[in-house]
């Protein structure tokens, strides 16, 4: 069964760190690029960044440039999502999505798996 389970969300003052994890199963991991977004309450989706499946190029939303860092580890099928710098207004859910390629333009990157995602809450 395809699954993808965010873990790593929680309570953060403003100024700290958080990781979040996408663990993966049931496709072949190494073969899917690996897209973050999140959703604030009251708002859109957006994007946050995604990482494609071969050479592993990255693409993040300015907002998050800088501060943000996106990764994967193949090996444990995992992404992950390292996020410094965390601000108030990026309290949000944060989803990870699998897709074939990291789609920049479009709103969802095209991806075809999604996971519940996790809370991220910002606030001192």
């Amino acid at each position: 069964q395809l699954q993808l389970v965010e873990s790593g969300g929680g309570l953060v003052q403003p100024g700290g760190s958080l990781r979040l994890s996408c663990a993966a199963s049931g496709f072949t991991f190494d073969y899917y690029s690996i897209g973050w977004f999140r959703q604030a309450p009251g708002k859109d989706r957006e994007v946050v960044s995604c990482i494609s499946s071969s050479v592993g190029s990255t693409y993040y939303a300015d907002s998050v440039k800088g501060r943000f860092t996106i990764s994967r580890n193949n090996d444990k099928k995992t992404g992950y999502l390292q996020m410094n710098s965390l601000k108030h207004e990026e309290t949000a859910v944060y989803y990870c999505a699998a897709g074939r390629f990291c789609l920049y333009g479009s709103p969802t990157l095209g991806m075809d798996y999604w996971g519940k995602g996790t809370l991220v809450t910002v606030s001192s």
